[in-house]
C-alpha cells in the first residue's frame, strides 16, 4: 500500500511540476497547432498576430471579405510572448503579409516600463519575422489608448512614435495609426466603442479598425 501511495505521489508531483514549467499562453499555442492540423493554413494568407484585441476579433474574416485571414491573436499576450513563441507563430505559415497588434499589455503589466524597452521588444520580433520572411509586408497597428489604461498613455505615445519612425525606414513595412479614427470631434478617445471594461471593443470599434486597416491589405 505504501509503495502504491508513494508511486501515486511521485506521479502527482511530476505532473504538477511539468505543468508549472509550461509558460503562460502555452495552451493557446497548442490550440493553434490543433487548428492547423484540422485545417491546414492556406498559403499567401494575411496573418494577424497579437493580443486580445485580435483574440476577441473572432469574426475577423467577415470584416475583410475576399481576403484569406489567419487570426493568431492569443490571450492578453505581450511582445515578450510573441518573441518567446515566435517559431510557433511563424513556422507553420507562408503568409504574404503579417499584421501585428501588441505592446499594450507590456505597459499594463508594468506601469513603470520605459517606452524604449517595448520598442526594443518589437524590433526583436520584427527581426525574427524578417529572418524567416525577408520580403513580405509587415504592418504594425498603433497601440490604442484604452480609457481604462489612461495612466500609461504617455509611455504608449512615445512607443508609438518610435515604432512609427522605425517602420518608416523599413522596406515593405507600414505603421497603421488608428488613433485619430478612434477619437470624437473634440479629439477625445470614444468610450462608446468599448465594452464595459473600457479595454476591449464593441463591433463598432472593429468597424473603425477595418476602415483604417483595409487600404493596407495586400
Amino acid at each position: 500500500m505504501k509503495k502504491i501511495l508513494s508511486a501515486f505521489l511521485l506521479l502527482y508531483f511530476a505532473i504538477a511540476f511539468s505543468q508549472e514549467k509550461k509558460p503562460m499562453f502555452w495552451q493557446d499555442i497548442q490550440e493553434f497547432k490543433k487548428l492547423d492540423q484540422q485545417n491546414p493554413p492556406q498559403k499567401d494568407a494575411i496573418l494577424f498576430l497579437g493580443s486580445s484585441s485580435f483574440t476577441k476579433w473572432t469574426d475577423i474574416a467577415d470584416y475583410f471579405p475576399g481576403k484569406t485571414i489567419i487570426n493568431r491573436g492569443f490571450g492578453g499576450s505581450r511582445l515578450t510572448d510573441l518573441n518567446d513563441f515566435a517559431n510557433d507563430l511563424l513556422a507553420p505559415y507562408q503568409p504574404k503579409q503579417i499584421i501585428i497588434y501588441c505592446g499594450e499589455n507590456d505597459f499594463a503589466d508594468n506601469h513603470q516600463l520605459k517606452a524604449k524597452v517595448v520598442v526594443n521588444r518589437y524590433k526583436a520580433f520584427y527581426k525574427k519575422i524578417r529572418e524567416r520572411f525577408p520580403n513580405i509586408e509587415i504592418d504594425y497597428i498603433s497601440i490604442k489608448y484604452s480609457p481604462s489604461r489612461e495612466v500609461i498613455w504617455p509611455q504608449m505615445k512615445i512607443a508609438n512614435k518610435k515604432i512609427a519612425a522605425f517602420m518608416k525606414k523599413e522596406p515593405n513595412a507600414e505603421f497603421i495609426d488608428v488613433t485619430k479614427a478612434m477619437e470624437d470631434a473634440n479629439g477625445n478617445v470614444r468610450k462608446d466603442i468599448f465594452v464595459e471594461d473600457m479595454l476591449h471593443f464593441k463591433p463598432e470599434g472593429y468597424r473603425i479598425w477595418t476602415k483604417i486597416i483595409t487600404p493596407y491589405l495586400k
